[in-house]
């Protein structure tokens, strides 16, 4: 399949997840008196690698995160060559869907900015007011927890086709978790789009939400690999991976 076409899959996932997930909180979380609240903005980011896996899953992997193809390579499920690619096409697709949720909410009566816009941070910046080595530990765990589910939904030995379900139920988890502590990132991506727009420190912080989320991919890749991955030939690995499309790998 051409590069043009995973890369085309990889911008529009996570183009979705970033205009649904961020757009559920710029837009829906506080509407008065019908707010979706946490739970909602939650459910939003969850069903966002939900749909998009099973739409552009087939095509590309459905990644839609820096952090998890970085973890693939490591857990030698993706290869090293296309990993270039593959962020450019995701941080360009979390960057659009930024622009075009700016362009929404800009266009209600009474602008006045649009604030944090769903950005991540810590400190004064993060929602509860937690600090940088706290986010710090956050965004690590949550990311290699998340690694941990990638690997295991898409195992040779898992259910087949419930891959992405399994994967867009934990990332729901996650969000519940930690959204009061960092606005939950756990990609890189969809962090540097609502960066650019937001009306706070956003930017000067956003270097957390690329190293965290990395080292977190890393570690769970690793642990995966040294305590719970099944030894299988090349070949027959392959084609078990293959036959777990959509899957979100």
């Amino acid at each position: 399949m051409g590069n043009l076409k995973k890369w085309s899959a990889e911008f529009l996932g996570t183009f979705w997840l970033t205009l649904g997930g961020c757009g559920s909180a710029v837009l829906a979380a506080a509407f008065p008196g019908l707010g979706i609240g946490l739970l909602g903005v939650s459910l939003a980011f969850g069903l966002t690698v939900l749909t998009g896996a099973y739409a552009f899953g087939p095509i590309s992997g459905g990644h839609f995160n820096p952090a998890v193809s970085i973890g693939l390579v490591i857990g030698k499920r993706f290869a090293a060559a296309e990993l270039p690619g593959y962020i450019i096409s995701q941080v360009l697709g979390a960057i659009a869907a930024a622009a075009v949720l700016y362009f929404i909410a800009s266009g209600k009566t009474g602008f006045s900015g649009v604030g944090g816009f769903a950005s991540n941070g810590y400190g004064a910046n993060s929602p509860g007011g937690y600090s940088m080595v706290a986010v710090l530990v956050c965004e690590i765990v949550m990311t290699a927890i998340f690694l941990l589910v990638i690997f295991g939904a898409t195992a040779r030995n898992a259910a087949s086709g419930f891959g992405g379900l399994a994967i867009g139920l934990c990332l729901t988890l996650i969000h519940l978790v930690s959204i009061p502590v960092s606005n939950t990132s756990v990609n890189p991506a969809r962090s540097t789009g609502p960066a650019l727009f937001a009306q706070t420190g956003a930017l000067s912080e956003l270097w957390l939400f690329w190293v965290a989320p990395i080292v977190g991919a890393i570690l769970g890749a690793a642990i995966y690999n040294a305590l719970l991955a099944e030894q299988a030939s090349g070949s027959s690995q392959s084609e078990a991976l293959a036959s777990k499309v959509p899957a979100a790998r």
